[in-house]
């Protein structure tokens, strides 16, 4: 059974959500961890990490991960980014579930009224599926069709 977790950079699992984050999504842009850290300095260390894992025989075994920058570019706006699930392990609804893992958090406990992402042409169909709408027009990063989309706090707190 896959679980989802909230895990911080100290825990065991960091290392294996990095080697997912570098083999799946980093290297085919030229970056390592260690080169996205150097380009954003300060960032991992305000990322909230998401795993998803599963007991193995060996131990658990991250098969997906998320990030959600709270705070990020303002106060109530949070980023959801480098969001992987294992290719072996696509269409079995982890990455619904990671991203259902990160609302809760930024809706329900943050109180953030809007998380965005910059999503991959070959990712947009997902998140509207979940909810997610389009709030810009195609634009290239790291050499890749993006458009940023977006969901809002269905129950923004009171003002």
């Amino acid at each position: 059974m896959v679980r989802i977790r909230n895990i911080t950079r100290a825990d065991p699992l960091y290392v294996q959500e990095c080697a997912l984050r570098e083999k799946v999504l980093l290297r085919d842009v030229g970056l390592t961890i260690e080169s996205f850290q150097n380009l954003f300095p300060g960032v991992e260390e305000r990322f909230e990490h998401f795993v998803a894992v599963f007991d193995h025989p060996s131990g658990e075994r991250v098969i997906g991960c998320a990030l959600l920058l709270p705070h990020f570019p303002e106060s109530g706006v949070g980023k959801l980014m480098q969001m992987v699930v294992d290719p072996q392990r696509q269409n079995e609804g982890i990455g619904r579930k990671l991203v259902v893992a990160v609302e809760s958090r930024a809706f329900g406990e943050l109180g953030l009224r809007e998380i965005f992402c910059h999503a991959r042409n070959v990712a947009y169909g997902f998140y509207e599926r979940l909810g997610w709408e389009y709030d810009s027009d195609v634009f290239m990063e790291a050499d890749s069709p993006h458009r940023r989309m977006v969901i809002r706090n269905p129950e923004p707190a009171p003002i």
